[in-house]
C-alpha cells in the first residue's frame, strides 16, 4: 500500500477558458493531462464565466460532482440536468458539452479500462468508516474542515484542499478511515 498527503499549498492551478482547474492526482504519475496517456486524473475546478464550453477530450469518460453552487449542463444530443451541490453527472469526454451558472466543481477523468466513483461524505466527529471494495485506488479530497485522519496504522493532519493518494494494488482493499473533528470529504474511488 502507498500513501502520499499533498498539501494545498503543493497543488498547482491553471486556467482553463471558463474559470481555473486545479489537478489533484493524475496516473500514472508521469503522463501528461494534454497528451490524454492517462489511466484517470483528479481535478477541482471553477466555473466562473456564466456559459462554458467544456474541453474535448475524446476516448475519455468523465464524472463531475458540484461542489460549490448550481450549473445546469447540457450534452447536445445526449441530454442536459441541473446539478447542486454533492450530485453528479456522468459523460463522455468527446461529447459537445457546454454549462450555464457559476459553480466549483470536482473531476473524474478515466481512460481505457480505468472505472471509478465519486463520493461526498460526511464524518461526524469520532466516527469512522470502513472502506472495502474493489478498488486499486483511493483519494480524499478534503473539502471542509480540518482534521486528523487514520488509514490503517498512519495519522494525517489535514486541513481543507489538502489531497491524499492511496493506491492499494493486490492488497487487502479495507481501508478504515475515522476523524477526531466534523469534516466533508470527497471520496473518489477507481479500479484499472
Amino acid at each position: 500500500m502507498h500513501i502520499k498527503h499533498i498539501k494545498s499549498s503543493e497543488l498547482s492551478t491553471i486556467n482553463w477558458s471558463g474559470g481555473t482547474t486545479t489537478q489533484l492526482a493524475i496516473y500514472p504519475k508521469d503522463a501528461d493531462y494534454k497528451k490524454l496517456n492517462f489511466q484517470f486524473r483528479i481535478s477541482t475546478a471553477t466555473v466562473e464565466a456564466e456559459e462554458s464550453i467544456f474541453t474535448s477530450l475524446p476516448n475519455i469518460s468523465r464524472k463531475l460532482m458540484i461542489l460549490d453552487g448550481e450549473i445546469k449542463i447540457d450534452h447536445k444530443h445526449h441530454h442536459s440536468k441541473i446539478i447542486k451541490k454533492f450530485e453528479q453527472d456522468e459523460f463522455s469526454g468527446d461529447w459537445d458539452t457546454k454549462s450555464f451558472g457559476k459553480a466549483i466543481d470536482f473531476n473524474l477523468m478515466m481512460n481505457g479500462k480505468a472505472s471509478g466513483e465519486i463520493e461526498a461524505i460526511t464524518i461526524e466527529h469520532t466516527n469512522a468508516i470502513l472502506l472495502e471494495s474493489e478498488f486499486n485506488y483511493y483519494g480524499f479530497y478534503i473539502y471542509i474542515g480540518e482534521t486528523t485522519l487514520s488509514i490503517q496504522d498512519k495519522i494525517f493532519k489535514v486541513n481543507k484542499g489538502d489531497f491524499i493518494n492511496l493506491y492499494t494494488e493486490n492488497e487487502m482493499r479495507k481501508v478504515n478511515l475515522q476523524t477526531t473533528h466534523d469534516c466533508e470529504l470527497i471520496l473518489c474511488m477507481v479500479s484499472y
